[in-house]
């Protein structure tokens, strides 16, 4: 009679352990906020390989294989923030695979 209250009851029971944002708990709003620079920080740490590749037009010392893992793994966080709605995982990993697509750019490229 009732088909597909059942889901309805399984999504609410789901939910129901999300936390509330931004959270009462100051330090989880203040690691709330403080992700999303630490989401951004990563990526830039990785400008001076970058520079190196592009402007030295120097690519001893940098494995082609870690930054294809690198990317490959990037493509895969960036599917599941999309998929779970995560800003904080779908922001660092965007960068981060920009990062990753010019640095193997660069090194195929010299």
């Amino acid at each position: 009679m009732f088909k597909g209250l059942h889901h309805f009851h399984k999504r609410k029971r789901i939910y129901q352990y999300h936390e509330p944002y931004p959270h009462p708990n100051k330090l989880k709003n203040a690691m709330d906020k403080l992700i999303y620079v630490v989401g951004i920080a990563g990526p830039v740490m990785a400008i001076p390989q970058l520079l190196k590749i592009w402007v030295e037009k120097n690519v001893s010392g940098v494995s082609g294989i870690t930054w294809f893992a690198f990317l490959i793994i990037a493509i895969f966080w960036m599917m599941y923030g999309i998929l779970h709605r995560e800003k904080p995982i779908i922001l660092t990993y965007a960068a981060w695979l920009i990062m990753d697509i010019l640095i193997i750019t660069g090194l195929m490229a010299h």
